[in-house]
């Protein structure tokens, strides 16, 4: 079982961090959810307290949290997965939808449909995984905070951007390396002629400043049968991050359509 953490009482809702991430970067989104679900944040392979597990692909992480649900007891959840970790998420869903009450898409994506394409972004992130293993996790967190999916998180407090790099200081490069070789976009199978067959109830969430994953989720909605878009204004990639008050009230409302009396607690 992956390291994770509880909070609260009542129905699970279980939250799946981005690359780089780990429980701890929904600090400040947790306290506004703890009121309508228990909510269960664990680090994923290759991050966190599980940092050390570098041998996971997709399908096998995918079986590992199927098992955790069994050893926690729990037949059926609500799913929250943000960038890699809603790619994990969607996999979840595909290979397991009777487990899953409801699905919470954050700026996430089926993969890449093109063989083309997915083999160039696995020799992508193969070799950025090279240079994380040679050039050290402080090259890689200037490296990464600075990308253009990221572009707009200069704007946010001081205090929440130096968190953020504090986080990303202490991953550990083997296991960011590993996720990249295991994990990537690259290397899991593309989602996009499966999406019209998941009749999962589906939250998709970007940000109208992530044009990319805006477009995605524009894609993904009109291919899935039971989901829809929301594309929140003055937000990036990271929407929890930028805007977790202003993100946990988008969730709390989805959840609550489930059971609208939750909404009175």
């Amino acid at each position: 079982m992956y390291p994770l953490d509880s909070y609260g009482e009542g129905p699970v809702l279980l939250l799946l961090h981005g690359f780089t991430g780990s429980a701890e970067e929904w600090a400040e989104v947790i306290p506004h959810l703890t009121p309508y679900r228990r909510v269960i944040a664990l680090d994923l392979p290759g991050h966190g307290r599980a940092a050390g597990i570098t041998d996971r692909t997709m399908p096998r992480c995918v079986a590992d949290l199927v098992a955790m649900l069994d050893d926690l007891g729990l037949e059926q959840i609500d799913l929250l997965g943000y960038s890699m970790g809603g790619r994990v998420a969607l996999h979840l869903a595909a290979a397991a939808p009777q487990r899953i009450r409801s699905l919470i898409l954050e700026s996430a994506s089926p993969g890449l449909s093109d063989p083309a394409k997915r083999a160039a972004r696995a020799a992508a992130d193969d070799d950025l995984a090279d240079q994380i293993t040679s050039r050290g996790i402080a090259w890689f967190t200037d490296y990464w905070q600075n990308i253009a999916l990221f572009a707009n998180q200069a704007r946010l407090p001081a205090a929440t951007r130096a968190a953020l790099y504090a986080r990303r200081l202490r991953c550990r490069p083997e296991g960011l390396a590993a996720s990249l070789r295991n994990m990537g976009t690259g290397r899991q199978a593309s989602l996009w002629n499966r999406l019209n067959t998941l009749s999962i109830r589906t939250l998709l969430v970007s940000g109208m400043l992530d044009h990319k994953f805006t477009c995605i989720n524009q894609q993904m909605v009109e291919l899935m049968p039971n989901a829809r878009h929301e594309n929140m204004p003055g937000v990036g990639h990271a929407i929890h991050l930028e805007q977790p008050q202003a993100f946990a009230q988008i969730v709390v409302g989805f959840l609550t359509e489930l059971n609208p009396s939750e909404a009175q607690q």
